[in-house]
């Protein structure tokens, strides 16, 4: 009796959890944020790397033609994809120089998504979106 009382509160608890309605993280697409016919190149020094999921930020500064230092944030792919293409928190130390191309915000502040950062040592990976204008067919 004692088992088959178990089962039965076992097979409750499941289902009970199963209706339970679990919370939805969002995620927008490329579009929702970027803009694909805005694209920027930005050659500047890492500040500061996350490496957290849904995406990955790298945090640059841009010296200007006047000689002003604009900060970009840039999302990157997830950790996990970027790990597959061999990059690692390692490959972006604060100081060191990048190449980042993208495309900017829809909001107009310094904040882009980047379709491939290029590393000082002359490594180039596709870092962006699989929606975004610049993936590669394979990954749409």
């Amino acid at each position: 009796m004692i088992a088959v009382r178990r089962s039965l509160l076992s097979a409750l608890l499941v289902a009970g959890l199963a209706a339970t309605p679990a919370p939805l993280i969002a995620h927008p697409a490329f579009a929702a944020e970027f803009d694909g016919n805005k694209p920027v190149e930005l050659k500047g020094a890492v500040t500061k790397i996350k490496w957290t999921n849904p995406h990955g930020w790298i945090y640059v500064d841009v010296k200007e033609a006047d000689g002003t230092v604009t900060s970009w944030a840039v999302e990157r792919g997830s950790p996990y994809s970027l790990l597959q293409k061999g990059l690692g928190v390692a490959d972006f130390p604060v100081g060191s120089e990048v190449v980042v191309k993208g495309h900017r915000a829809k909001n107009g502040k310094s904040v882009a998504n980047a379709s491939s950062v290029t590393l000082p040592n002359g490594r180039n990976f596709f870092t962006g979106a699989a929606d975004s204008p610049d993936a590669p067919q394979a990954s749409r």
